[in-house]
C-alpha cells in the first residue's frame, strides 16, 4: 500500500483471533471505552480451536475468564473438575496416584470445556462488549499479514477486506500465529518447542457419565496416563468428563513423535482401548470428532518481550502454554495475557512511542507472575544437565535394573511418589526426557499396578472414518499449503506426523510414492490439502510454505 494512503479504516484496537485470549483482551478494551475491532478466521469463533481442555482460575491470577465474562461457568462449561488422577502403565498393570493437592494448588475452580461451545458463548458478550464503543467482530476473515509504514507496524492486512489501521494490533490468533511469525517473533524451526495433541470426543449420557464415573452433574473427572502404553514416545494420554460426552487424547513432544516414526492416530487408538478404559467405554463406542493441534511448550518457546510496535502476542501465539508433566494449562494464561494486553494499551493510550504498551505489557507479565509460571528458572537449571542423552540412558537403565526395581518398588518410595507427583516445585523442574514420561511410570506401574483383567471392546472409526466425519469448506483452487521439497529426507516425516496422515494410507494429507524419474525408481512426498486439520504439524517438520485457509475455509469445528 501506499505510504501516502490515508483512506484507510482506523480502529484504536484490532483483536486478531476470538478464543479466550481474544476475547479478553476485547473485553477489557471495551471496560476502558477503547475502540475494538476483533477479526475471527472461523464462521464461528471456536470453529477453527482445538482443545484437551482443561481452563482454570487461579488464584493467584489479575483475571479468570468468570471475572470477564459474568455467568461464563454456567453458560460455556462443561463440568467443574473435581476430581483429578494419573494412572502409571505397565503393560495391562496399572498404578494410580491421586494428584488433589497439586490440581488445587492456587486454584479458585477448574472447569472442562468443548472449544465451539465456549468460544461461540464468548464471541456473542465480546461482540456485545466491543458494539458499545465502536467497534464489533467480524468473522470469515483471515488477517493475512501486518501493515506497515516506513518500517513500522501500523495495521494488518486481510483476504477479505481492505488494510485496517490500529494504535494497538493483539494477535491472538493462536499456535500457528501468521503474525508472530511475519514479526519474527515466534517460528518453527525446532521440533523439541512443540507438542503435538490429538483428540477424540466421545459421546456419553449424561447419566451414563455420572455413573462410569462415580460423580454427579455437578462433578468431573480428570484422568492422566503415562508409561508403556505409548512405547518410547515422550508424553501421555488424557480424559476429561464433559457435560454428555469425554474429551479422550494425547500429548507428545515433537519431536519424539518423528524420532519413533508414531502415528497419532494409532497412539490415540491404543489408549482408546487399553482394557483400563473398558469399563468408562463400555461396549458401545459412538466418536463424535477427531481433531489435533500443535502445542508450544511456554518453557521453551514462551517469549519474554512479545511485542514489536503496535503488535503484542497473546496465548498460544506468544508459547503461553505451560505443560509441565501433569500441569497443562494454556488457556487461562491466554486470558490473563489478553487483559494485561488491554491494560498496558490503556495506562499507555496517547503515548507516541508506539511500542510504549508492549512494554508496559511486558512488564506486567513479570510482575503478575505469569512468566515464572511459563518459564520456571527452575527447569532452565535442571534441563542443563538432565536433558543430555548420556544422562537419560544411564539414568533409565539403573531404573530398569533389578536394583532400580527394587528401590521404587517398596512401601516408602510409594508414599514418597505420591508426593512427588504433588508437588509444584518438582514437577515445574521435570525434564522432558523419556525417564519421566516413560521409564520411571512403567516401572512403577509393574512394581505398584493392579492387572487389569477387563476386555476392552472399543473398535475406534478409521484413519478414514474419521476424516470422513469432519467438516470442510474447501477452497477449491487456493491450497494453504505448498510442499517446496518432495523428498523423503526433507519432508517424509510428515506422512506419519501428520495426524490425518499414514504410512498404509493415501487418503491423507501427505503420502510417499514410488516414482520412476531418468529410468530410475525413487520415493517421493506428495499432498493433498483437502483432508488437512490445520494443526500446523508439517510446517514444524516438513519443507512447506503454510499459511492458514482464506477466511471460513478448510476445516470446521463442531466440538473443538
Amino acid at each position: 500500500m501506499s505510504e501516502t494512503d490515508t483512506d484507510r479504516e482506523h480502529y484504536e484496537a484490532v483483536v486478531v483471533g476470538c478464543g479466550p485470549g481474544g476475547a479478553a483482551a476485547a473485553a477489557r478494551l471495551a471496560d476502558h471505552g477503547i475502540e475494538t475491532l476483533v477479526l475471527e478466521r472461523g464462521t464461528k469463533s471456536g470453529s477453527k480451536n482445538v482443545s484437551g481442555g482443561l481452563i482454570y482460575g487461579e488464584e493467584s491470577a489479575p483475571y479468570t475468564l468468570d471475572d470477564l465474562f459474568d455467568g461464563f461457568r454456567e453458560a460455556a462449561a462443561e463440568r467443574p473438575v473435581t476430581d483429578y488422577r494419573i494412572h502409571n502403565v505397565a503393560g495391562n498393570k496399572v498404578k494410580t496416584y491421586d494428584l488433589t493437592d497439586l490440581h488445587e494448588h492456587d486454584t479458585d475452580w477448574c472447569d472442562a470445556v468443548l472449544r465451539r461451545r465456549m468460544d461461540a458463548w464468548l464471541e456473542d458478550r465480546v461482540h456485545e462488549k466491543t458494539s458499545e464503543t465502536g467497534g464489533g467482530v467480524l468473522t470469515n476473515v483471515r488477517v493475512n499479514g501486518l501493515l506497515r509504514e516506513r518500517g513500522e507496524i501500523v495495521g494488518v492486512t486481510c483476504d477479505e477486506l481492505d488494510p485496517i489501521e490500529a494504535d494497538l494490533i493483539v494477535a491472538a490468533d493462536g499456535v500457528n500465529s501468521e503474525l508472530g511469525r511475519e514479526a519474527g517473533l515466534m517460528d518453527w524451526e525446532e521440533p523439541d518447542e512443540w507438542f503435538q495433541g490429538v483428540k477424540a470426543v466421545v459421546d456419553m449420557d449424561p447419566a451414563v457419565v455420572n455413573d462410569r464415573f462415580d460423580i454427579d452433574d455437578d462433578e468431573g473427572v480428570a484422568h492422566l496416563f503415562s508409561g508403556d502404553l505409548f512405547e518410547d514416545v515422550r508424553g501421555g494420554g488424557f480424559l476429561y468428563t464433559n457435560e454428555d460426552s469425554l474429551s479422550i487424547g494425547t500429548v507428545f513432544h515433537l519431536d519424539s513423535l518423528v524420532e519413533q516414526q508414531a502415528e497419532p492416530q494409532e497412539l490415540l487408538d491404543a489408549l482408546l482401548t487399553h482394557p483400563m478404559m473398558a469399563t468408562w467405554l463400555g461396549d458401545e463406542y459412538d466418536e463424535r470428532e477427531y481433531a489435533a493441534k500443535l502445542v508450544p511448550d511456554s518453557k521453551k518457546v514462551a517469549h519474554p518481550e512479545p511485542y514489536q510496535d503496535r503488535l503484542v502476542l497473546v496465548g498460544d501465539a506468544a508459547g503461553q502454554m505451560q505443560a509441565q508433566g501433569p500441569i497443562i494449562k494454556g488457556m487461562n494464561h491466554a486470558v490473563t495475557a489478553g487483559a494485561l494486553a488491554a491494560d498496558a494499551f490503556a495506562v499507555t493510550r496517547g503515548n507516541a512511542d508506539p511500542a510504549a504498551a508492549g512494554r508496559r505489557y511486558t512488564q506486567m507479565l513479570e510482575e503478575s507472575g505469569t512468566m515464572a509460571k511459563l518459564r520456571p528458572r527452575r527447569y532452565e537449571v535442571s534441563r542443563t544437565l538432565a536433558e543430555r542423552d548420556v544422562i537419560t540412558n544411564v539414568v533409565d537403565r539403573v531404573l530398569e535394573s533389578p536394583l532400580g526395581s527394587v528401590a521404587v518398588g517398596n512401601p516408602i518410595s510409594n508414599r514418597l511418589l505420591q508426593r512427588a507427583y504433588n508437588s509444584p516445585f518438582l514437577v515445574s523442574m521435570l525434564p522432558d526426557t523419556s525417564t519421566g514420561y516413560v521409564t520411571l511410570p512403567s516401572v512403577i506401574g509393574e512394581q505398584h499396578g493392579r492387572t487389569i483383567h477387563w476386555e476392552n471392546e472399543v473398535e475406534p472409526p478409521t484413519l478414514e472414518e474419521r476424516i470422513g466425519d469432519l467438516t470442510y469448506d474447501t477452497d477449491v483452487g487456493n491450497p494453504h499449503i505448498e510442499l517446496r521439497d518432495e523428498s523423503v529426507d526433507a519432508s517424509g516425516s510428515a506422512v506419519y506426523a501428520c495426524p490425518v496422515s499414514a504410512e498404509d494410507f493415501g487418503g491423507g494429507c501427505y503420502r510417499s510414492e514410488e516414482v520412476k524419474r531418468n529410468g530410475s525408481e525413487e520415493t517421493v512426498v506428495s499432498l493433498d490439502t483437502q483432508p488437512c486439520v490445520e494443526c500446523g504439524t508439517c510446517a514444524v517438520v516438513a519443507d512447506t510454505e503454510w499459511e492458514h485457509p482464506r477466511g471460513g475455509k478448510g476445516v470446521e469445528y463442531r466440538e473443538g
